[in-house]
């Protein structure tokens, strides 16, 4: 593959250069046509020549070509800033001359041509280095009758790309100084190329880098239509992609002036909402698009400068700070050359009256005409924003005096504060000086020495020399270490960070506020925090850049098909979830614990639920449990103080004490059910509530099964039946034991927890209890049921007994009251939620209480404190007249007598 391509480029080479014309026996090739080239050319008495390739004017004038002769285009448009990097070459080839520590025994010269910042130019210097314009074939020779050892340039990446593909043929030695264009490392096309300037790669990496430092992720790219712009940006856009980053648009300025591609470029610019634009392209393709951003006001917008043009006199012009302004971009390490500023100043076109650059440069810089010269003067064929043609051949009216003075000029030819790239130039000719030195004494490299042989000066290949080229190592004037890698790339550096700001003479100041360090893999973006920055803003502050400004938090990015990832909606995250920080691409769910606030911000505690004793439906209940015991225990206290009246003793009075006892503890246990569950909380009010309703039912039923052994007594006309005490408070004792036992089971078994209800309401904790087993909680409150109905049975049966048994009629309807409220508990219970369920409960507890307590105890108490004649033997235990209508026990009463007979009952006490 490699021969094939070597083959074509040949083929052309020789069909660009020569035609064969044989009309007779031994007539030689000639060439038809040569190359229109300028040259400096000094070789005469040194060894060797090193080639040099610089862009002296910055475009070729069209050519006429109609009648189907090639033509060599004339060049135009004088580049002082191309002619001072000629001229450093120049200086520092007289600088080495004269040292005694570099090639002591050998010198060298120079040839050097304008490339005229255009690539067919640069081909033909190309075959000139390799032939010669006056040889029949390549011999490394040249017009100089020297050997050529290599080449410095060719002063961008285009045209270095062009030229290597040529002289990498014949691994002609080349090292550039402003070429960063990434495809010159791959030494499978370029072998023989190496360069003293970074690698784009390396430049987009670092924008990227500062991208990301300023927190700009919409950023649009505009590249040179050549190799330098499109491979710059195509890594550029890499980075960017890699890093999570947008390029909103990627648009090229042409190399040849066209208006609908320029509009094209110019419009993108002004629609995107990209405020911070890469500008990837030298500063003689920029210029053109400079022209269209000032004609077009586009103003606040931030460039990012490449290396190319951040330091360019041809942009960095007073006139364009206002479109301009607070640009900042990455440049080549400043430098001071010594004795350079003085070779500069050291120009005259009386010194040479060939010398057709250094009257152009005269005429260009002063403004006039040199007397004799046949040197056209302001040149221009380009097409200006108006679409006509310039054409200015005419001579300037004011002729050259010769007496014109340097030191009134302000170009950038004698600009030495910015020696940027002119030092490149300075340091790819000691590179090439340097392997020669190490060439000429056999220095082989460590991995070189045994299988290659030493070169002697002046007579040898220049792939001879890329050995050596390979391991040049050496430190230059600053004190910087310059060596290739592999890939004849710098392998250490670092770019200074500019930004544009006016200083006080009203000019544009190359303001240093940061630098990139890269070493290999390594890289570092310093910039310092009292570095003070230009922006180009109205508020003059730091700019946005975005396509979507970032999501507050509280929401989290959506993805908009079709677009790029900075482009997005920002969606409210849902309940339940936050986004603490902008910009985030998912919101987070909170803990078990939290829910999100209201602006979805922040994970904050769920409020808690339960019936607590501040609010005021827990302060109403504690206090009618408070009431509620306060009149059990008053009724206590009547009933002690009465102990031996007939109506206290009558039907067991210690039951009595016992039920009251009951209901004091099922009242107060409801307090139970107030405040934040504990786990011994939750355990002891089902128990409490059980156990206390098991004794009060229990004690019920000891009083129920006596009033229905009466009833039999009634309908059997049994005189006196007696029922001994013990057998009431056995079956109390019994009932109590029992429930004891399961109550014990459950706590062992399956207690009660305190459990955090989040269903009914993600917003709430409900502290609630878990009953744990739902069979033991059956079977202890079941049992309570199936005395309560024993009772009810009971009782409904001896309903009709004598009203001075009316205490069966109080228990019945006791028994109605407490299966009307639990009855009505259970769905009011299963329908709430939180603490207005615990709440159903306290009132199921405080009602059914109240109902006994109300209907058991109160008639009583009216008797024994209101009626207190009512409280007698004969009236509690013994036969009642018909007649005595005052003593009746109800007004509701009926006297009713069983033929005389009196039924009685054992009072017991």
């Amino acid at each position: 593959m490699v021969s094939r391509k070597r083959c074509l480029v040949l083929g052309l080479t020789v069909l660009l250069w020569v035609e064969l014309h044989v009309p007779n026996k031994g007539q030689k090739c000639r060439l038809l046509r040569k190359f229109n080239l300028t040259e400096y050319v000094e070789a005469k008495n040194h060894s060797v020549v090193i080639g040099g390739l610089f862009p002296i004017h910055s475009r070729t004038i069209p050519t006429d070509d109609s009648d189907g002769e090639p033509v060599s285009a004339m060049c135009e448009g004088f580049n002082f800033r191309g002619f001072r990097w000629m001229k450093t070459m120049i200086h520092t080839i007289k600088e080495i001359n004269e040292r005694k520590d570099i090639l002591p025994n050998h010198t060298l010269g120079y040839q050097i041509f304008d490339t005229c910042y255009s690539i067919s130019k640069t081909m033909e210097t190309a075959l000139a280095f390799l032939t010669g314009q006056e040889e029949y074939q390549p011999n490394f020779r040249n017009s100089t009758g020297k050997y050529l050892v290599g080449i410095i340039g060719a002063g961008g990446s285009s045209l270095s790309v062009a030229a290597s593909r040529i002289l990498g043929l014949y691994y002609m030695p080349q090292v550039g100084y402003t070429s960063s264009c990434p495809i010159l490392s791959d030494k499978f096309q370029f072998p023989s190329y190496f360069r003293t300037i970074p690698s784009d790669k390396i430049q987009s990496e670092a924008m990227v880098n500062l991208i990301k430092h300023f927190g700009w992720v919409w950023v649009g790219a505009i590249a040179a239509d050549d190799d330098y712009g499109k491979y710059g940006v195509k890594s550029f856009r890499e980075k960017m992609e890699s890093s999570n980053l947008c390029v909103a648009f990627s648009e090229t300025i042409p190399k040849v002036y066209s208006n609908e591609k320029m509009q094209n470029t110019v419009d993108t610019v002004k629609n995107s909402t990209a405020r911070v634009i890469v500008l990837f392209t030298s500063d003689i393709d920029l210029s053109p698009f400079v022209l269209e951003v000032v004609h077009h006001n586009i103003t606040d917008r931030t460039w990012i400068a490449s290396e190319a043009w951040i330091t360019s006199a041809l942009i960095a012009k007073p006139e364009y700070f206002p479109y301009f302004g607070g640009t900042i971009g990455f440049a080549i390490p400043r430098s001071v050359i010594p004795g350079l500023k003085e070779f500069l100043y050291d120009v005259h076109p009386s010194k040479d009256p060939n010398d057709v650059l250094t009257i152009e440069f005269w005429q260009t810089a002063f403004n006039c005409t040199w007397p004799n010269s046949s040197v056209p003067y302001n040149v221009d064929h380009r097409v200006n924003m108006t679409g006509k043609e310039d054409r200015l051949y005419d001579m300037s009216d004011q002729l050259c005096t010769g007496e014109e003075k340097l030191e009134d000029l302000k170009n950038t030819y004698l600009d030495v504060s910015q020696l940027r790239t002119t030092n490149n130039v300075k340091q790819a000719v000691y590179a090439m000086a340097y392997s020669l030195d190490r060439l000429s004494r056999c220095d082989l490299p460590p991995t070189k020495i045994e299988d290659t042989n030493c070169s002697h000066m002046p007579d040898f290949e220049p792939r001879e020399l890329l050995v050596y080229l390979r391991s040049m190592k050496f430190t230059n004037h600053d004190g910087r270490e310059i060596h290739f890698d592999m890939n004849g790339d710098l392998e250490s550096g670092y770019y200074d960070i500019l930004n544009w700001q006016i200083d006080d003479a009203g000019d544009i100041a190359f303001v240093k506020v940061g630098e990139y360090k890269f070493q290999q893999s390594n890289f570092e973006l310093v910039l310092p925090k009292n570095s003070t920055l230009f922006w180009n803003t109205e508020s003059s502050r730091l700019p946005d850049s975005v396509c979507t400004k970032l999501c507050p938090p509280g929401t989290r990015k959506g993805i908009r098909q079709g677009q790029p990832i900075c482009c997005f909606d920002c969606i409210p995250c849902a309940d339940g979830y936050v986004s603490e920080k902008p910009g985030q691409r998912e919101c987070d769910a909170c803990g078990e614990d939290d829910w999100s606030n209201a602006q979805k911000s922040k994970c904050v505690p769920k409020e808690v639920e339960f019936l607590a004793y501040e609010e005021a439906l827990g302060f109403t209940l504690v206090i009618l449990s408070i009431f509620g015991a306060l009149v059990v225990l008053a009724v206590t206290v009547v009933y002690v103080m009465h102990r031996h009246t007939p109506l206290v003793k009558a039907n067991d009075r210690e039951l009595s004490f016992l039920i009251q006892m009951s209901l004091v503890i099922t009242i107060l246990s409801s307090m139970l059910f107030i405040g934040k569950p504990l786990n011994w909380s939750c355990m002891a009010r089902q128990v409490t509530l059980a156990l206390g309703f098991c004794l009060c039912l229990s004690s019920t039923l000891g009083k129920t099964i006596s009033l229905f052994f009466a009833y039999r007594i009634s309908k059997s006309k049994t005189r006196l039946i007696s029922m001994h005490p013990s057998i009431r408070k056995l079956i109390v004792l019994i009932c109590v034991l029992g429930e004891i036992g399961v109550c014990s089971a459950y706590l062992l078994l399956e207690p009660p927890r305190v459990y955090k209800n989040i269903e009914p309401q993600n917003v709430k904790i409900i502290f609630e209890c878990n009953e744990g087993s739902i069979e033991f909680l059956c079977s202890i409150f079941g049992f309570d049921v199936l005395l309560a109905l024993l009772c009810f049975l009971t009782t409904f049966v001896a309903r009709r007994l004598p009203d001075n048994y009316y205490e069966g009629k109080c228990i019945t309807f006791a028994m109605l009251v407490f299966f009307i409220v639990w009855i009505s508990f259970v769905p009011a219970y299963l329908s709430t939620k939180g603490k207005f369920k615990v709440a159903v409960e306290i009132f199921a507890i405080l009602a059914s209480s109240y109902g006994l307590l109300g209907c058991i105890f109160l008639p009583k108490c009216f008797i024994i404190l209101l009626r207190p004649k009512r409280n007698t033997e004969e009236t509690v235990g013994g036969r009642i007249p018909t007649v005595d209508r005052s003593i009746q026990l109800t007004s509701a009463s009926v006297s009713s007598e069983l033929n005389n007979t009196t039924v009685s009952t054992v009072l017991d006490e």
